[in-house]
């Protein structure tokens, strides 16, 4: 059973920092794409910063600079470190995998909630 599960959600308010954790198992995470996608009510997800198996990083423009992936192998868990948060991040915050060996093997988490608000 493939769990992505997803947390360090939070209130925050503008220019402040937030760091969301996504713990994986039932899967080889190393053979894995990851990625932070986000959405906001009524709208479709938008890809927010994605990390490969192999390394390689990408961002959304509206976050370059801001917001960091990464990836720890041995611990099966994808992080994003989001500083100078600005209220249009508020959104769900969901984890994304992709495997690089079986292209029809995709997941979702459940989301954990960020809000930027005074």
């Amino acid at each position: 059973q493939v769990q992505l599960v997803e947390s360090g959600g939070d209130l925050v308010q503008p220019g402040g920092s937030l760091r969301l954790s996504c713990a994986t198992s039932g899967l080889v995470f190393s053979t894995y794409d990851m990625a932070w996608y986000r959405r906001e009510p009524g709208k479709q997800r938008e890809l927010v910063a994605a990390v490969a198996a192999s390394g390689s990083t990408n961002y959304a423009d509206s976050v370059k600079g801001r917001f960091t992936i990464s990836r720890d192998n041995a611990k099966n868990t994808v992080y994003l470190q989001m500083n100078s948060l600005k209220p249009e991040d508020t959104a769900v915050y969901l984890c994304y995998a992709r495997s690089q060996l079986v292209s029809r093997a995709v997941y979702w988490g459940q989301g954990t909630q960020v809000t930027v608000s005074s």
